[in-house]
């Protein structure tokens, strides 16, 4: 098959790489904003360079999508926190352009990669289904482009009928490569990953449970759907749900109960202060989306996780503590250095533009 991948040098964009590598018999093009250099060592494919959010780029999108197969949409911004209109162009702006794309070329088959993030605050720690509403939570900038991405591909569905459309919600996506990126998500420049070896007790909220799954488990389940042209709605998490004692006891902490609404103030004070990157939005979003019930993926796939939640907790707080990198643009090292480097040319990376 002709595989298109948006967002291919990312978290899960490698490791979907990777996988369809290992299967065999596919030509696949990574579009992406900034290709990987050519000493990476990544399989030989096509690469597009491009930007989402730009409406120039759109005959280029076009044309690395004629004769595709499938498109596999991955592409998403976590940065610059501070700029959400920029946020909302890539991430709803960009899944328009796609669907778009994939329309006027006639691709037959459109993998959205979507997010417990799109689905409506949970009532419980009750597992929800794929019928789980997909409205998001409001009051998180991450969960509202989710939920607002959901709408477009309603809208495709209806209009496009021959299109088959799979939409994938997985819990949050750990490995170990991605701990560099991760840093530069969630902390200050400023911080050197050395202090996540020395942090003697962790302030949160004692009701923290959240679904977690390996990104090698996500792009198993990735070929598998484009192996069976699989419509609709999959989630994907490994068991068993990750909690703050769970986090507390990777890090060598002492978990130390703080109401959620505390730890909220102290992070949405610092983020409007420029102290750290990590919007307020991402505190709500933790407290609110609902576990995954994943029968749907293991019964109609045949997907099963390799990797329990909790070893996907460990293995990406170790890939965090050592900067881990697999040295592609997004995943790339992270150094205290570097960061004080860019900020002092770009600003800091919650509200810096792109070069």
């Amino acid at each position: 098959m002709r595989i298109v991948i948006t967002g291919a040098t990312g978290n899960v964009g490698s490791a979907l790489v990777r996988r369809l590598v290992e299967d065999g018999g596919h030509e696949l093009v990574g579009v992406v904003r900034r290709p990987p250099a050519s000493e990476v060592s990544f399989p030989a494919m096509e690469w597009v360079a491009l930007d989402l959010t730009d409406d120039a780029d759109a005959e280029a999108l076009h044309a690395a999508c004629e004769g595709a197969d499938a498109v596999v949409h991955l592409a998403w911004g976590f940065q610059p926190s501070h700029r959400e209109a920029h946020l909302r162009a890539l991430g709803v702006g960009g899944t328009g352009r796609v669907i778009d794309a994939v329309v006027a070329t006639g691709v037959p088959h459109l993998v959205h990669m979507s997010s417990v993030g799109a689905y409506s605050p949970k009532q419980d720690d009750t597992p929800v289904d794929e019928t789980w509403p997909t409205n998001g939570v409001p009051t998180s900038m991450y969960s509202r482009h989710k939920a607002a991405a959901e709408r477009l591909l309603d809208e495709l569905e209806v209009d496009a009928p021959d299109v088959t459309v799979t939409r994938v919600r997985p819990g949050i996506i750990g490995q170990r490569s991605a701990g560099s990126a991760l840093l530069r998500y969630g902390l200050p420049a400023l911080v050197p990953a050395a202090l996540l070896r020395h942090v003697p007790v962790l302030p949160i909220d004692s009701g923290l449970v959240i679904p977690m799954v390996h990104a090698d488990d996500v792009a198993d389940a990735l070929s598998r759907v484009l192996d069976a042209r699989a419509p609709g709605a999959f989630n994907l998490a490994a068991e068993p749900p990750v909690t703050a004692q769970d986090v507390a006891d990777t890090l060598g902490a002492r978990l130390v109960h703080v109401p959620s609404a505390a730890v909220r103030a102290a992070v949405s004070a610092s983020w409007h202060a420029r102290v750290q990157p990590l919007d307020p939005g991402w505190i709500d979003m933790a407290y609110a989306v609902p576990l995954l019930d994943t029968t749907r993926a293991r019964t109609e796939l045949g997907w099963a996780p390799s990797t329990d939640a909790t070893s996907v907790l460990a293995e990406t707080l170790a890939g965090m503590q050592d900067t881990a990198s697999s040295g592609t643009p997004v995943l790339r090292p992270r150094t205290v250095t570097g960061g004080l480097a860019r900020a002092l040319r770009r600003g800091p990376v919650s509200s810096r533009r792109a070069p």
